[in-house]
């Protein structure tokens, strides 16, 4: 039975790749932060324990449950949980940077440097990066997630390239839009740390507060459910010779192709008009 690690199960993105490739026959351990969300998916009949990317025990405590449980072996990593802090870049303090970097791309890192020799001794694994639009273009309100994604593209890319020769794939899927609580779950981060009434931009404010507080009540233009990339882990799992990126939504690809074919200008103005 092939296994894989898949962190952020708790809703969403993750909890969609842990139901659907155990169904497909792997072997799942499906984390996440809360103990309680552990306990909820255990209850389903998954395998499931803590992992928080902000804290290094855990990582370190979740590698060695997986060495317990197969001894010493794992097919595959699916890094997935990030977070988002809305708000103008002028307005992100350096906490707040400090903050998302620590989940969003030093968590990725030293969870993938703690498997990886798990890997090198098989002689084989997959490793997939969960991306996203945002780490090929820059859309406004977005800076602190950009600046995580866009770092992560760049590491990812160099570890496929150093990972030749070792039976190890690196790959990266990049979502568009995908129904799940990223938005709500970035509330509690804006709060902490934009200071949007004593901003230059408190105007803008109010607007951005309504998209973040108002009860979604419709899926935004192209939006799809988190099926959608778990259909590309599959593809980036099981086939021979996986691709490097999995676009998955229409403004994945549309970004992907303007990005590559318009003076940066042009895809300012572009992304400016939304």
């Amino acid at each position: 039975m092939r296994s894989i690690l898949i962190t952020g199960c708790s809703s969403g993105i993750g909890l969609d790749a842990a139901r659907g490739l155990k169904a497909r026959g792997w072997r799942v351990f499906a984390t996440c932060r809360q103990e309680a969300d552990c306990d909820r998916l255990r209850a389903e009949g998954l395998e499931s324990f803590r992992l928080d990317y902000a804290d290094e025990a855990s990582i370190e405590a979740a590698v060695a449950e997986v060495v317990a449980r197969t001894g010493g072996t794992l097919d595959a990593l699916f890094n997935n949980g990030a977070f988002a802090c809305p708000g103008a870049v002028e307005d992100l303090p350096r906490g707040a940077l400090r903050e998302i970097f620590e989940t969003n791309l030093f968590g990725y890192h030293d969870l993938t440097r703690r498997v990886i020799p798990l890997m090198r001794a098989q002689g084989h694994g997959r490793i997939v990066n969960c991306s996203s639009v945002l780490g090929l273009v820059g859309l406004t309100w977005r800076g602190a997630y950009v600046a995580t994604k866009f770092a992560m593209e760049g590491m990812t890319d160099v570890l496929r390239i150093e990972m030749r020769g070792t039976g190890i794939e690196v790959v990266l899927i990049e979502p568009g839009p995908i129904a799940t609580n990223i938005r709500e779950n970035a509330i509690p981060h804006f709060e902490q740390w934009i200071d949007w009434e004593n901003s230059a931009r408190r105007e803008q404010y109010v607007a951005l507060r309504g998209r973040l507080y108002d009860k979604k009540v419709k899926r935004d233009a192209f939006e799809l459910g988190p099926e959608a990339v778990t259909a590309k882990l599959v593809h980036a799992l099981e086939a021979r010779r996986p691709k490097a990126r999995y676009f998955v939504t229409t403004p994945t690809y549309a970004m992907g192709i303007l990005r590559r074919i318009l003076p940066t200008r042009a895809l300012d103005w572009v992304i400016a008009k939304g």
